[in-house]
């Protein structure tokens, strides 16, 4: 694995433009989870449904513990980086959820905090969530009855434990959205998730499947989001675009002043910088948008490319070096020199 750029060698560009870009952080909290969806790509780890398929393909072991990601967090947030998303797997069936989530470090009044979840264990932890520094609570709703639930998710439990999960949400974050993956499995649910959303004023964003070397055989899954485009057309006229930024452009609908976001790839997508002489660029779909940091502690600036993945352990014991190796990282990641 490559080591860090020296601090003498940053370019700090990439970096500052990436966060003037609103590029996320998202940080992996545990590689388990309590569903299988068929689509995962689990951060780039190795995903639930395939473990489970295949018993010797096992996810990276838990390297860093809370004080680590604590660190890491202050130290980026510190060099710019505004919008931070606690992932997994599932988060919050990490051991590292309530000593992270309620450690936050002290932000500048632009810096966000969101938790990724499926919904299933809020209810359980509500208690300490309502304590946590979080700003957004995103729940995953791909499916809205029991059987499409059991057919994406792979699961035996019944859709009522996500919406109440959801409600739950609700009760201690001011702050809650939906996103929903669209596929075939869950195409004739789209329009009750939307309306579920609406009549809770709930935001949510329908997003088009993203292809990993996970899911390739299930492409024929994946569905085009101009069914929902043109039904949501029929509840208003509230319509933009937005192509600025990284990642893919999405649509932006308002209904009764709910927004309703569509991930829509012929929009374009959009990098901080070129990508260089990246070589899997031809098949990328959503460019460059999340430094995705991991249990094991590294950072790789695209879900596509685990080469690039840069190891942030050797630098836990000085930590303020942590940023410079960083901006190096995506300095040479955008110019094709890595």
């Amino acid at each position: 694995m490559t080591m860090p750029v020296p601090t003498t060698a940053v370019d700090w560009t990439a970096l500052r433009n990436f966060a003037a870009l609103r590029g996320q952080l998202r940080v992996s909290l545990t590689p388990v989870c309590n569903l299988k969806c068929w689509f995962c790509h689990n951060e780039g780890d190795v995903p639930p449904p395939f473990a489970h398929l295949n018993r010797d393909a096992k996810p990276r072991a838990r390297e860093l513990a809370a004080d680590d990601y604590v660190s890491v967090l202050r130290e980026l947030i510190g060099a710019g980086l505004k919008r931070v998303y606690f992932t997994g797997g599932e988060p919050l069936a990490s051991t590292m959820a309530r000593p992270v989530l309620t450690r936050l470090p002290v932000r500048a009044p632009d810096v966000s905090y969101t938790l990724i979840t499926n919904g299933m264990l809020v209810r359980r932890h509500q208690d300490w969530l309502a304590t946590a520094g979080l700003d957004k609570v995103k729940v995953s709703l791909h499916y809205f009855s029991d059987d499409s639930f059991r057919a994406i998710a792979q699961t035996r439990s019944p859709l009522a434990t996500v919406l109440d999960g959801i409600e739950a949400a609700r009760e201690v974050c001011e702050r809650v959205e939906l996103n929903t993956l669209m596929q075939r499995e869950n195409a004739h649910e789209l329009h009750d998730i939307l309306a579920f959303a609406l009549e809770r004023r709930l935001p949510v964003q329908f997003i088009e499947l993203v292809d990993t070397d996970f899911n390739a055989d299930r492409s024929s899954s994946a569905i085009g989001a101009q069914g929902i485009i043109d039904h949501l057309r029929t509840l208003t006229r509230d319509e933009d675009i937005e192509v600025s930024g990284v990642g893919q452009g999405r649509r932006i609908f308002r209904v009764d002043g709910i927004e309703i976001d569509v991930i829509h790839r012929e929009l374009g997508r959009h990098h901080v910088g070129q990508c260089g002489t990246c070589p899997v660029r031809a098949k990328c779909i959503e460019g460059f948008w999340a430094l995705r940091l991991d249990h094991a502690g590294g950072i790789q600036p695209c879900l596509l490319r685990e080469d690039l993945r840069m190891d942030v352990r050797p630098l836990l014991t000085d930590p303020a070096n942590i940023p410079s190796a960083v901006a190096g990282r995506v300095s040479a990641f955008t110019e094709g020199t890595l």
